[in-house]
């Protein structure tokens, strides 16, 4: 999709966001695109309905003059969570989608761009549906990232382990040995400041309490789990919690998600690019919460708090200190609870069941992935998962009582 004339300023960002999903699906065969791996992901066909939905609801529904659904049964398919806007396919049941088929998905992303172009080359300025333009691009971006880790179980469950990419980024480096650095703590702020966009769940900004504590100077590497690994730390319960603990057991895990051994003994990994040996000195990724706590307890450390963690990046000069890894490398467990900051409402309508329905029985994550588009990731970014998630590319930041 081309944009002949940006007369609104959302206008371009629309173009490059839409057309970075459908270059984030491009190595991908019609048959990948169907499959549903396990119930928490989705079929990449399902992203780029799911997606396209959106603007047709929230957009074009109550700003296009004389609108009509593209098909009435994809308001019912591809609808999410949204109880509010009515009845939703069952998650897990997803990948049995077969028909629409992907052409026709393809076909519905371009009429409705098309639609959105009109609305957009239409108007100038700070139209009134500004806000839930914006939303529906950050949306998209989120599903953009989970496109990738989505794509990624799925093609680790092929006996061929094929790859996404054969020229996908090689991992990071982490380079510098591990230092811890000190934060006074006392009184600080935390949540999001000033007139760009968050999520709603990133407000109101807020005062906290600190008590004086350390933090690691970088990411665990894989080398440093990998001696977690083998010093017994999936075999003894004394590092876990009891739920972990007893989800290790039923699972029967010992090692990340991902791992594996050659019959050498050797760990190799699956990547976006195919199995390859494991590098040591790359970002420990793809483990739940409880491995992440349980190796910070074997290493006499704790996880941080979402408000450490945002404090000390934000006094770290986090955007002007990439060799600290704040972002782009993994989403960093903290030990809070996903729950609403001191004051938070959530939006009336349906908009507003985007994050606060959500808030039980999770985690919250701070930074962002070597997945997460770029742009997307700022301090005050509350991601969130259940503890057992594993599938995202979730690593762990060491912290420590001063």
């Amino acid at each position: 999709m081309n944009f002949a004339h940006h007369a609104h300023p959302l206008a371009a960002r629309y173009d490059a966001v839409r057309a970075h999903t459908l270059a984030l699906v491009a190595p991908l065969s019609a048959e990948d695109c169907v499959v549903q791996s396990m119930p928490d992901a989705s079929p990449a066909k399902w992203h780029l309905a799911h997606t396209t939905w959106f603007f047709e609801t929230f957009v074009l529904a109550a700003h296009e003059r004389g609108f009509a659904l593209f098909r009435p049964e994809f308001r019912v398919l591809f609808n999410s969570y949204y109880h509010a806007v009515g009845d939703r396919h069952p998650r897990p049941q997803r990948g049995l989608l077969t028909r629409p088929t992907l052409q026709d998905i393809l076909a519905y992303r371009k009429q409705v761009d098309d639609r959105m172009r009109a609305l957009l080359t239409s108007s100038s300025g700070d139209a009134p549906w500004h806000a839930i333009v914006t939303l529906g691009l950050q949306h998209e971006q989120q599903h953009q990232e989970l496109l990738l880790t989505d794509i990624k179980h799925l093609l680790s469950c092929n006996p061929l382990w094929p790859a996404y990419q054969d020229d996908a980024p090689p991992p990071a480096h982490m380079g510098a040995p591990l230092a811890w650095q000190s934060f006074d703590g006392g009184l600080a702020e935390i949540g999001h400041e000033g007139t760009a966009f968050a999520f709603d769940n990133e407000s109101p900004r807020h005062r906290v309490y600190l008590a004086p504590y350390e933090l690691a100077s970088r990411l665990v590497t894989n080398g440093e789990f990998a001696r977690f690994i083998e010093a017994g730390g999936y075999e003894q319960s004394t590092h876990w919690l009891a739920e972990g603990w007893d989800w290790r057991i039923a699972g029967h895990a010992d090692h990340p998600l991902y791992w594996q051994r050659t019959a050498d003994g050797a760990w190799e990994e699956f990547t976006l690019a195919g199995r390859k040996p494991l590098d040591t000195a790359s970002p420990a990724l793809h483990i739940s919460y409880y491995e992440a706590d349980a190796y910070a307890r074997w290493a006499d450390a704790r996880l941080p708090t979402e408000a450490e963690w945002e404090h000390a990046a934000f006094t770290s000069g986090a955007q002007d200190q990439p060799a600290n890894q704040w972002f782009g490398l993994a989403w960093q467990w903290t030990q809070s609870s996903y729950a609403p900051y001191p004051g938070f409402r959530a939006a009336a309508g349906a908009v507003g069941e985007y994050n606060g329905k959500f808030m039980v029985n999770q985690y919250v994550l701070r930074g962002s992935s070597c997945a997460t588009p770029a742009g997307h990731a700022r301090l005050s970014y509350r991601n969130f998962f259940p503890a057992t998630a594993r599938w995202q590319f979730t690593g762990l930041r060491l912290a420590r009582d001063a």
